[in-house]
C-alpha cells in the first residue's frame, strides 16, 4: 500500500505531535528556575541505574548456559562494556563498542 502525500503529511504530523506530547511537559511543569520536587530528583538519580539492571536481566533471560556456546558472546559483550565505561566514562562509547564486539562474536564467531 502506497501512501498519498496528504496521507504522508498527516502520518508526519500526528508522530511529531505525539513526540512534543511526551516531550514538552516536564519542561513545562519544571522550569529550569525552579527546583524540582524531591521525588523527581530521587528518581531522576535511582532510575538509571535500575533501568540498566533490568536491561542486563533482559539481556541474559535467553541465554543458555549449559549448552555451547555457553554465553560466551553475551558475557564478553558485557565484559567489554564494563571495562570500556571504566576506561573512558562514556555511556554511549561503552554500549556501542560493546554492541559491535557482541555482534562480531555472534556473526563471525559463535555462529
Amino acid at each position: 500500500m502506497q501512501l498519498t502525500a496528504f496521507q504522508t503529511v498527516i502520518m508526519i504530523l500526528a508522530v511529531a505531535f505525539g513526540t512534543m506530547l511526551t516531550r514538552f511537559p516536564p519542561f513545562l511543569l519544571f522550569p529550569e528556575d525552579k527546583e524540582p520536587p524531591v521525588i523527581v530528583k530521587y528518581l531522576g538519580r535511582v532510575l538509571p541505574p535500575a533501568m540498566m539492571g533490568l536491561l542486563v536481566v533482559y539481556c541474559f533471560k535467553s541465554v543458555s548456559f549449559i549448552t555451547f556456546p555457553f554465553g560466551a558472546s553475551e558475557l564478553i559483550g558485557v565484559a567489554v562494556i564494563i571495562m570500556l565505561h571504566s576506561w573512558k566514562r562514556n555511556v554511549l562509547l561503552s554500549i556501542a563498542g560493546g554492541t559491535v564486539v557482541y555482534m562480531i562474536l555472534v556473526q563471525m564467531i559463535f555462529k
